[in-house]
């Protein structure tokens, strides 16, 4: 049995680190881990939208199986023994610092202790309009979000109010505990705004760079890439912001990349390296201007993939392993390596269980909240991956020869996509899930506007 940390950034497209081979990225805490542990190369998240993604992690079950569609708690039914609540039940000692943006309060999450935490998400009465999918909204004020970068007086908000918190916490309680732990540690950048300190912000001076791949793309003409940008407003950002947006970004990456270095010196002050595992890894990741688009919210590879890095006494040192994962795979490592039986019902094979390379294992995630006009589901088996888009066409990309997903092969392999459909069905039925989706929303607007008139 050994203890467990589990650092949760917000938003980080892992292309953005040096262990994902980016050129120029400043990540040597990233890079240390790598290189001391195992690289998961291909790791998903549920659901690219914090709350969904989140709650999946933390209650073992399909987004649509806990209906976490969207950024809005109202209407979620009640998940009473998440993650904190089972492994405390099992004598395992959990702590909860830093964003929340689950399906519950941080209060009804179960955990032994929680510490410096901000929610996020709320038990709205009235529901953001720009959440509203059929028709499709557009989202007042996006626009503003594209000159929120560079320099700022007061950068990364809560950050490093949670870092300190976490580190006080190993250093001070931890090594008195006398069993398992769990410490989970919810940071919230590199998430937008990419405001930054000027040190990080003159590191990248000379990598204010635009995306290799923009809108003139095939791919960017999809017709669900094109309700994004309608949604975020994204047409005709100037260059000058893309730059700045992209800089600012990569000041962020460098910033969450100090603060798992902050991590890596507190285990060794407080002794506990030998017997503690931290898997570093995000909610979801970043678009970064690919294909005109911007955030998450979308099935492509820059918003699902997620950095998943795990180093300590379970894990293989400088493994990489290219068999395909996902965050309920860190969620059942957790239990895991704490002794805790995993509970039948749940979803995930731990990490540290997962052979280098399986051609035959399947991933999944699915998205339903806003900026599309209907959901989108994923699966992906070995180099294949399929995008089943409920109200336009199938997207199906081989991502060996296409790791860029700029050439959709569902027309040429009707076979490959027959067979990843099939895989799909397997998991559930995506219309029927997507009717309750939409049926979901309804109501949320119901309340909202019953709520407005009361």
């Amino acid at each position: 049995m050994s203890n467990v940390i589990v650092f949760m950034s917000d938003e980080h497209n892992p292309r953005y680190s040096s262990p994902y081979g980016h050129a120029f990225i400043h990540t040597p805490n990233m890079q240390w881990l790598a290189d001391n542990g195992t690289v998961f190369e291909h790791a998903y998240c549920p659901s690219p939208l914090c709350v969904p993604s989140r709650s999946a992690f933390l209650t073992g079950k399909r987004v649509h199986a806990v209906q976490a569609y969207g950024n809005n708690r109202m209407g979620i039914p009640p998940e009473t023994h998440g993650l904190g609540a089972v492994l405390a039940d099992q004598d395992v000692h959990t702590v909860f610092i830093g964003k929340v943006h689950a399906y519950r309060p941080v209060a009804e999450l179960g955990f032994s202790e929680t510490i410096v935490t901000h929610d996020g998400a709320g038990d709205f009465k009235h529901l953001d309009k720009g959440q509203q999918r059929r028709p499709l909204a557009v989202r007042e004020g996006a626009m503003a979000r594209r000159e929120q970068y560079g320099p700022h007086e007061t950068p990364w908000g809560r950050d490093v109010t949670y870092m300190d918190a976490a580190v006080d916490w190993l250093q001070t309680r931890a090594p008195a505990l006398g069993r398992p732990w769990v410490l989970y540690v919810n940071l919230v950048r590199p998430h937008f705004p990419h405001y930054c300190t000027e040190e990080l912000w003159d590191q990248y001076r000379e990598h204010g760079d635009l995306p290799k791949h923009g809108v003139e793309s095939a791919t960017a003409q999809h017709p669900y890439a094109v309700d994004l940008r309608t949604h975020f407003q994204l047409d005709g950002i100037p260059e000058e912001h893309v730059r700045g947006l992209r800089r600012g970004y990569y000041a962020c990456v460098s910033f969450i990349d100090l603060q798992l270095g902050r991590l890596l010196s507190a285990l060794v002050e407080a002794d506990l390296a030998a017997t503690t595992n931290l898997v570093y890894t995000s909610d979801h990741g970043e678009m970064l201007g690919k294909f005109g688009l911007w955030w998450k919210c979308n099935l492509l590879e820059d918003a699902a993939r997620i950095p998943c890095i795990a180093a300590g006494p379970d894990f293989r040192s400088g493994s990489r392993v290219s068999t395909p994962v996902d965050l309920h795979d860190l969620q059942a490592s957790v239990f895991s390596l704490t002794g805790a039986e995993h509970p039948q019902t749940w979803l995930g094979t731990p990490l540290e269980g997962q052979p280098t390379d399986d051609p035959d294992r399947v991933v999944f995630s699915e998205y339903h909240g806003h900026g599309t006009r209907a959901g989108s589901f994923m699966v992906r088996r070995g180099d294949w991956k399929l995008i089943h888009n409920v109200e336009a066409e199938d997207q199906l990309f081989d991502l060996g020869d296409d790791p860029e997903e700029l050439d959709n092969r569902v027309e040429a392999n009707p076979a490959k996509a027959e067979e990843l459909s099939s895989a799909l069905a397997g998991i559930c039925d995506p219309s029927l899930e997507d009717r309750k989706a939409e049926a979901f929303w309804e109501m949320q607007l119901v309340r909202s506007t019953a709520s407005a008139v009361d």
